[in-house]
This record gives structure tokens, C-alpha cells and sequence, in this order.
């Protein structure tokens, strides 16, 4: 077996690198001087971009994503961007690794984050169909692994595994918190929506190195692989009353709120609304750590295409010596 050393968490600019790490993503591009690679490495700390220049391109006809290569080169700066200049690059067998080394997770262990969302479920629902609904999903043998093992995403945010339950987690506690601002807001289903809300997620991601989009996550996407799960689980819940499973199916099918990012409908109720901010904060929020994750205050990251600008790490008010750092700060391994 071999054993990892060095990991992409602790590279900086004007570092020498020669250790494995996972190819997530790979294409090859044209430059002025000849063919280049540009690839996108992964081990457990996070992940990072790198470049195979000619003529060191030349002698690399295939980079497969969802393998394990040694890569040798130097780590530099780019348009604010930290990445790897490659000098050599070969492909290994990924039997002789450790997988686990290259698998970015949360930072609270998946199985944990569950547990606490299971126990918001508990102390939050006391309507019985909504208990009934949850705890049937949620002992499904199927969907229980699917959710332990998922990313939030395939690389914008929450794109580690564990990622989708830390998302849910705590979009659960902001619709939670906003909903106790406005009295006619139901919480209880809130706790359901948000449950189900990307559910799909789970089935339309593979859970491996290469983190690939499943076929169904590509011909049909999370929403209705969500709503066909969420159909079969009512079906099973007959007590329920038809107008708490409809507004249910609307505040799942329109959480991304707008046409232009998917959605069939927009939202149309006070719980529809903060379903879908909640989601879409917790959504940006988790994109702008990443992006500045180890920035020193005062600087800016490159642009970030999800969110169509660049972010700014500030200089924030000094805390208190005595001031404990709450559990919603713990930054994923990412």
C-alpha cells in the first residue's frame, strides 16, 4: 500500500509537490506553444486545479477522471487562483491506495450529521403523518446509505461526501429560525419540505472519485428523481390530508425559486418563500467559504462562476478572548 504524505490543504505558492492525488475532472486544450491539460486534482483536504504543459502534454494522450495519478510539479499563483504546474504526471493502480485519502468529507462525520437531523425531526414534528412520512424515508435501507454517502453537489457547493446532509441540516435550521418570525409560517411542514427538498441529490450524483453525474441525474435531474421518491412516500402515508401533501409537493417543486434555475413553479406560499431563500443562502454562504477557505483577511478570490463575481475575505470585528466559536463555523474538509 502506498502512503500518502503531502495534502492539497497544506500546498502554497513556491511549494514542490510530488505525491497521489485523484483526477476529478481532465480536458485538453490548445495554447500558442502546443496542447495543454488542464485537470482538476482531489485528495481529502479539498481539491485543486492543475496544468500539464507541453511538452510534458505531449506524452499524456489520456487523463482519466476517477483515477489516482502521482503528480510532480510546482505550486504557483494564477489570476488569484492556487494551482500546480506539472512536470511529470503518471497515472497509478488504485488498488495500492488508500481510497478514503482522496475522499473529501464533511467535517462532521456523515453518520453524525444524520443523527442531528434526525433529532430536529423528533423534537420539531408532532403532527403524526409528518412522523410517519419521515421515519419511513428514513429507515429505508436504500435511501439511508444513498444519504450517508452523498455530495451536496457535483463541485459548487457541499461537493463532498457528507455534503447533502450538512446542507439539509442547515436549511432546516434557518427555515426554522426565519418561520419563528412570522406566526402563520408552518414550521412542521418546513422540517418535511426541507427533508425532501434535494433528495434527488442522493441518487442523481455517483458517489466515487470521479463523482460523475448518474444517467438519471442526467436525463431527468434531482428535482423529479425528488418528487418521484416524495409521490412514493405519500402513497404510503394515506392519513395524510390531501391539501398538506400538495402544499408539500409545491414547496419541494419550487425551491429553486426562479424559471432560469429550473424550476416548474415558483413559489406561491409564505413557506415556499422561505424554503427556497433558506436553501439558496446556505447555498451561496457554503460557495463563499470554500472560495476564501485559508484567505487572509483583506484579500479577494478569482471570480466565482456560480455566483458570477469574485468574494471578499473582510476584516472583521475582534471577538472576545472568552468567545467560544459556534458549530455553524466548523469549515468542511474541503
Amino acid at each position: 500500500m502506498t502512503m500518502k504524505q503531502t495534502y492539497l490543504s497544506d500546498l502554497t505558492p513556491g511549494d514542490p509537490v510530488a505525491d497521489l492525488f485523484a483526477v476529478t475532472a481532465a480536458q485538453r486544450r490548445e495554447a500558442k506553444n502546443g496542447p495543454y491539460w488542464q485537470i482538476t486534482l482531489m485528495d481529502k483536504s479539498g481539491q485543486m486545479e492543475a496544468r500539464i504543459w507541453a511538452p510534458t502534454s505531449q506524452a499524456v494522450t489520456d487523463v482519466p477522471r476517477g483515477t489516482i495519478a502521482r503528480v510532480e510539479g510546482t505550486v504557483t499563483r494564477y489570476n488569484g487562483q492556487t494551482q500546480i504546474n506539472v512536470s511529470s504526471f503518471l497515472l497509478v493502480d488504485p488498488a495500492s491506495v488508500e481510497l478514503a485519502d482522496f475522499m473529501t468529507t464533511s467535517a462532521t462525520p456523515a453518520a453524525e450529521l444524520l443523527a442531528q437531523l434526525e433529532a430536529l425531526l423528533d423534537a420539531g414534528l408532532t403532527y403524526t403523518p409528518w412522523r410517519t412520512l419521515c421515519s419511513l424515508v428514513l429507515t429505508d435501507p436504500e435511501i439511508r446509505t444513498a444519504l450517508i454517502q452523498a455530495p451536496g453537489a457535483k463541485k459548487v457547493h457541499h461537493a463532498y461526501v457528507g455534503g447533502l446532509l450538512e446542507h439539509t441540516l442547515a436549511v432546516m435550521r434557518l427555515t426554522q429560525a426565519i418561520a419563528a418570525l412570522y406566526p402563520e409560517a408552518d414550521q412542521e411542514i418546513l422540517l418535511v419540505a426541507t427533508l425532501f427538498h434535494d433528495l434527488g441529490k442522493a441518487f442523481e450524483i455517483r458517489t466515487g472519485l470521479e463523482r460523475e453525474y448518474t444517467d438519471a441525474g442526467r436525463l431527468v435531474g434531482h428535482l423529479i428523481l425528488g418528487m418521484e421518491i416524495l409521490d412514493r412516500f405519500l402513497a404510503q402515508v394515506p392519513e395524510l390530508p390531501e391539501g398538506l401533501a400538495l402544499h408539500l409537493r409545491h414547496l419541494v417543486v419550487s425551491h429553486h425559486g426562479q424559471p432560469e434555475f429550473g424550476t416548474p413553479r415558483e413559489p406561491m406560499t409564505v413557506e415556499a418563500f422561505i424554503l427556497h431563500f433558506a436553501d439558496n443562502l446556505d447555498a451561496k454562504i457554503a460557495t463563499t467559504r470554500a472560495a476564501l477557505a485559508g484567505s487572509p483577511p483583506l484579500s479577494w478570490s478569482e471570480r466565482i462562476p456560480a455566483l458570477g463575481r469574485a468574494v471578499f475575505e473582510p476584516l472583521r470585528t475582534p471577538r472576545p478572548a472568552s468567545a467560544a466559536t459556534a458549530p455553524a463555523n466548523d469549515k468542511a474538509q474541503a
